[in-house]
C-alpha cells in the first residue's frame, strides 16, 4: 500500500476558544475530510438555533495556517445533510493559503424543521487539496470542440 504524504495544517486557537473542543480530525482511515467543530465564546456556548431557511455563522474558535500552494475547502457532512437538511450554502467554501483569520463556517437550515447547532458539534468537514493557478491572456478564436457552444443541458437529460 502506498504511504500517504501528509500536509501539515498549523492551528492556532482563538482567545475565546473552548480548548476542550476537539481539533479537526479524520473519523475514519479512508476518509477525504476531517470534521470541524462547532466552538462558541462562553457566552454562548448554548449553540444557535437555525429555523428553515436560516443561515449563520459558525464559530471554530480556530485560525489556520495553510502550506502554499494548498487551499482548504469547506464542505457540508453528508449525514446532517440527509437527516436534517443542513448544509453550506457557498459549497465547497475556499480558505486560502494566505488567510490568517478566524475560521468560521456559514451553517444553513435548508431543512423544515428548527435545527440546533450545539457547541462542539461536529458540522462540516474540511478537505485539503493542491492549488493551481493559471494564466488568463485574451485570443481572437478558440479551438473547436464536439461539443462547442452547447449549454446547460445540451449532454442530455439534466
Amino acid at each position: 500500500m502506498k504511504e500517504r504524504t501528509l500536509v501539515q495544517i498549523r492551528l492556532s486557537w482563538l482567545e475565546e476558544a473552548d480548548r476542550g473542543i476537539a481539533l479537526p480530525s479524520y473519523e475514519t482511515s479512508g476518509a477525504a475530510g476531517a470534521d470541524v467543530r462547532a466552538n462558541f465564546p462562553e457566552e454562548a456556548r448554548g449553540g444557535v438555533v437555525l429555523a428553515p431557511g436560516d443561515r449563520a455563522l459558525i464559530p471554530t474558535g480556530l485560525r489556520v495556517e495553510i502550506p502554499a500552494g494548498y487551499e482548504i475547502q469547506v464542505r457540508p457532512r453528508s449525514g446532517l445533510a440527509l437527516k436534517h437538511g443542513i448544509t453550506l450554502p457557498n459549497s465547497p467554501g475556499t480558505i486560502d493559503s494566505d488567510y490568517r483569520g478566524p475560521l468560521g463556517i456559514i451553517v444553513m437550515n435548508a431543512g423544515s424543521e428548527p435545527f440546533h447547532v450545539e457547541h462542539g458539534a461536529r458540522i462540516a468537514q474540511l478537505v485539503v487539496a493542491p492549488v493551481v493557478q493559471a494564466g488568463f491572456g485574451m485570443t481572437d478564436d478558440l479551438t473547436d470542440t464536439a461539443r462547442g457552444t452547447g449549454g446547460f443541458g445540451s449532454t442530455g437529460v439534466g
